[in-house]
Formats: structure tokens, sequence, C-alpha cells
């Protein structure tokens, strides 16, 4: 049987452990979609894992996110693991964290939160649970139901 493979890349980035499903989530909520790419973007989805059964796997070309870019990731793939790679090596491999408050990638699904008008306040929402995932707004209470949905 002939197997295909994703090439190896010489630098970037590899989300692993994506939970089964949300490679595309994960593509859509870093800006590859609408931004394009200037690099080879790979989505790898329903791989055969030993830890997880199945997972999807996202390989970016020549470039690094952003902590903000990470904790987006963390709140629709707690499990994913972000390997920098350069010159064709893992530099670092790091567990993605879920915070303990999410700040300014959230929009509060209350039209009328502080956070929702002209003032220049950024969103903060309160990891109330991880699993199932459950965040609080901390200015009117107002629980996100959608999480993705919600993300700027």
């Amino acid at each position: 049987m002939k197997e295909l493979k994703v090439t190896p890349i010489k630098n970037g980035t590899v989300i692993d452990h994506i939970t089964v499903g949300m490679a595309l989530s994960v593509v859509r909520i870093l800006g590859i979609a609408e931004r394009g790419a200037s690099s080879t973007v790979s989505v790898l989805m329903h791989v055969p894992s030993a830890a997880q059964g199945w997972k999807d796997v996202v390989k970016i070309e020549d470039r690094e996110l952003d902590p903000k870019e990470v904790d987006k990731i963390s709140l629709i793939a707690p499990k994913a693991t972000i390997n920098i790679i350069r010159n064709f090596n893992v530099e670092e491999k790091r567990v993605v964290t879920l915070p303990q408050e999410v700040v300014g990638i959230l929009r509060c699904e209350n039209l009328n939160c502080i956070s929702n008008t002209a003032e220049p306040i950024e969103s903060r929402f309160k990891v109330v649970r991880r699993d199932p995932l459950l965040v609080r707004c901390v200015f009117c209470e107002r629980e996100v139901s959608d999480v993705l949905a919600n993300m700027k």
C-alpha cells in the first residue's frame, strides 16, 4: 500500500494534538483563510493518535504564533501542542494552557455590556470551568454559549 506523507517544514509552527474536527477552526481563528498565506499551510484531519485515538494537525511554514493566538487555540483545542520549527528541528514544544482569564479574545453576547460599547475596555472573561469549557464576562456576568462564534 502506498502511503502519502506531508513533507517536513524548515521553519514555522506545527500545532499538534488538536481536538479531532477542529483543524479548520484553528485555521479560521488564525486568520489564514481571510488574510491568505504567503507560505504553505498543511491541514491534516482525523489522523490516528496513540494518545488521543484521533487528532488533527496544522502546519504553518514561516510563521510563529503570538501569545494571543495560542490563547485562542487553547479555548477550542485544550490538549494541543505548539511546536516551533527552526531549520527542520523542533526548537520549542509547549502544551497550550487555558488561562484563568481570557482578555481581548472573545466578544460578550450581551449587546448592552460595557465591553461592547465605545468605552476603551478590552473584553474580559473568567474561565469558570475547563471541561466542558464555560467562560463568564467579568463585567456583566453573561456566560458565553458559543466560544468559537464569539471569537474576535
